[in-house]
């Protein structure tokens, strides 16, 4: 079990990168920042031992991707209707980027889980088979059809 000293030094190492890779998998912040915030308690409640630091900010986001999955394998997830607390339209640096985030919030989860974990947390093909529980090819699927749906997305807005 980790001593409060570490565990805070790993949260705040760790806490913006677990949050938008939940962020980009939950699509809402309130359930971004639940998945986000189990991660942490299991990682305080757990027992692992960690390689390094990576491995740590792996067993992170593995954990909160899982939960932001099981979300929405709940009851109350699939049956719900509205998506007016949708955020799709947060503001940006400038506005290319905030265009990139717009398009890549209208992918379907799936794309936007692995473009997030590949483009913008670097993580390779093999690391992100491993954190989303899914064969490297399967990766390399979802980041291709991702890349031509925004192409395309891109080209039409």
């Amino acid at each position: 079990m980790l001593d409060s000293v570490k565990f805070h030094s790993i949260t705040d190492r760790y806490l913006n990168d677990v949050y938008k890779a939940t962020l980009s998998c939950c699509k809402n912040k309130a359930d971004a920042e639940d998945a986000v915030q189990n991660a942490f308690l299991k990682l305080l409640k757990s027992d692992s031992e960690f390689k390094d630091d990576e491995h740590i900010k792996r067993w992170l986001i593995l954990v909160a991707v899982n939960e932001c999955k099981n979300n929405w394998k709940s009851f109350w997830y699939r049956n719900k209707v509205s998506f007016d607390d949708l955020d799709t339209d947060p503001s940006y640096r400038d506005e290319v980027h905030g265009e990139l985030m717009t398009t890549l919030a209208k992918l379907p989860q799936k794309y936007q889980a692995v473009i997030h974990l590949y483009y913008y947390e670097k993580y390779n093909v093999k690391e992100i088979a491993e954190i989303l529980s899914i064969s490297e090819s399967n990766v390399q699927t979802r980041l291709m059809r991702a890349r031509n749906k925004m192409k395309k997305l891109l080209e039409e807005a």
